[in-house]
C-alpha cells in the first residue's frame, strides 16, 4: 500500500517587519490590546515595488522545498496551491508557480479553503499519492493579506492580525508506513460562511461597482470577521478533529511530540494546549512574529520548527487547523 511523505520543506516571508508600534502610527489601536488579544508582536508585510505577490513567495517557498527534498522540479508530478489572495481572480497560482519553476505540462490545482487550505491542500495530495496516481505533489501555502486590507481605525479588528508569506512541502510516494501521513480529517459548516468573509469583489459585485464607487470606501471590499463566534467555534473544532485523528490511529495525546496549529491567535494555540495538557516542548507558534498567514501559517511554523531540530525522525505531529467557512481539518503523521 501506498503512503505519502513529507521529503522537504520550505517557507518565505517578506523582509518588511511591521511591528504594533508601527500600526499604532497609523490607527488607534497599542501593541498592548494586539497582545492581549492575539498574542501577535510584529507581522511581515510585502512592499510595494519588492516584486512579490502571493505566486512569487510560494514559488521561493517551493524552490526552497525542492532543494531540500532534492527532487528535480520536473520530477513534480502535480501542484496543489492554497490561498484565498490569488495574484489574478483567475488563473490561479499553481499554473503561475508552474510558469516560474519552468515545469512543462503537468496539473496544477487550487485550493479555496482559507485558513483550513493547506490542510485541505495536505489531504488531496496524500489521497492522489495514495492512489497511486501521483509519486511526487509540490503543495504550497501562500498568502499576500496586506494588498488587500483595511489599515485604518475602521478595519483594526481584523488588519492587526493578518500577515503575508508562504510555506511549502514535498510528498513522495512510500511504502514506509511508519514514516508517513498517517491520516487526515477535513469539515466544514456552511452556515457560518459569512461570518468571516470577503463578498466583494465577486461576480455578484464586479466590474460596475467599482467605476461608481472608490472600493476603499466601502467596508464590503475588506475582510470582515465575527471574532467572538469565531474564537468560540474554532476552540471546539480543533478539539473535536485533534481527538478523531488521534483515536483513528489509536494514538493518546501523550503520544504527540510536536502539534502545530494554525496560526490563527496564540490564544487559541494556548487554550488546545491546555485542553490536552501539552508541554511547551510538544507545541509550537510562530504567530509572534508573522501573525496569522492562513493558509501559509502551518507549512511556515512546520518549515521553521523543522529547522530548529523540533521535528524528529519517529515523532509523531498532528496539524490542525479552523477557518473561514467554517471549515476545519487535522493531519496526523509519523515523521
Amino acid at each position: 500500500m501506498y503512503h505519502s511523505q513529507i521529503k522537504g520543506l520550505g517557507k518565505y516571508v517578506p523582509e518588511n517587519v511591521v511591528t504594533n508600534h508601527d500600526l499604532e502610527k497609523i490607527m488607534e489601536t497599542s501593541n498592548d490590546w494586539i497582545v492581549e488579544r492575539t498574542g501577535i508582536q510584529e507581522r511581515r508585510h510585502i512592499e510595494p515595488g519588492d516584486d512579490n505577490s502571493t505566486a512569487v513567495m510560494g514559488c521561493k517557498a517551493a524552490k526552497q522545498a525542492l532543494e531540500r527534498a532534492k527532487v528535480d522540479k520536473d520530477d513534480v508530478d502535480l501542484i496543489v496551491f492554497a490561498t484565498l489572495s490569488p495574484d489574478y481572480y483567475f488563473p490561479g497560482c499553481g499554473v503561475q508557480v508552474q510558469e516560474m519553476l519552468d515545469i512543462d505540462t503537468c496539473p496544477a490545482l487550487d485550493v479555496r479553503n482559507q485558513c483550513s487550505g493547506f490542510i485541505y491542500g495536505l489531504s488531496v495530495a496524500d489521497q492522489f499519492i495514495k492512489t497511486g496516481m501521483y509519486k511526487t505533489v509540490l503543495l504550497i501555502g501562500s498568502e499576500n493579506h496586506s494588498g488587500g486590507l483595511d489599515m485604518t481605525t475602521r478595519g483594526r479588528n481584523v488588519s492587526v492580525i493578518f500577515g503575508d508569506g508562504a510555506g511549502a512541502a514535498v510528498l513522495q510516494r512510500t511504502e514506509d508506513h511508519d514514516h508517513a501521513v498517517l491520516s487526515t480529517h477535513l469539515h466544514s459548516q456552511g452556515k457560518f460562511a459569512k461570518e468571516l468573509s470577503l463578498v466583494s469583489p465577486s461576480t455578484e459585485h464586479w466590474v460596475d461597482d467599482i467605476i461608481e464607487e472608490a472600493p476603499q470606501e466601502n467596508p464590503d471590499y475588506y475582510p470582515y470577521m465575527n471574532g467572538q463566534l469565531v474564537f468560540k467555534n474554532a476552540v471546539v473544532r480543533f478539539s473535536e478533529v485533534i481527538m478523531e485523528g488521534l483515536q483513528t490511529n489509536q494514538l493518546s495525546p501523550k503520544d504527540v511530540d510536536l502539534f502545530i496549529a494554525h496560526q490563527a491567535n496564540l490564544r487559541i494555540a494556548q487554550f488546545i494546549q491546555k485542553k490536552f495538557n501539552w508541554s511547551d516542548d510538544q507545541v509550537y507558534n510562530n504567530i509572534q512574529k508573522y501573525g496569522n498567514t492562513t493558509a501559509a501559517s502551518i507549512p511556515i511554523a512546520l518549515t521553521e520548527a523543522w529547522e530548529k531540530g523540533k521535528v524528529k525522525s519517529g515523532d509523531h505531529v498532528v496539524l490542525s487547523a479552523f477557518g473561514s467557512g467554517f471549515t476545519w481539518g487535522s493531519a496526523i503523521m509519523k515523521w
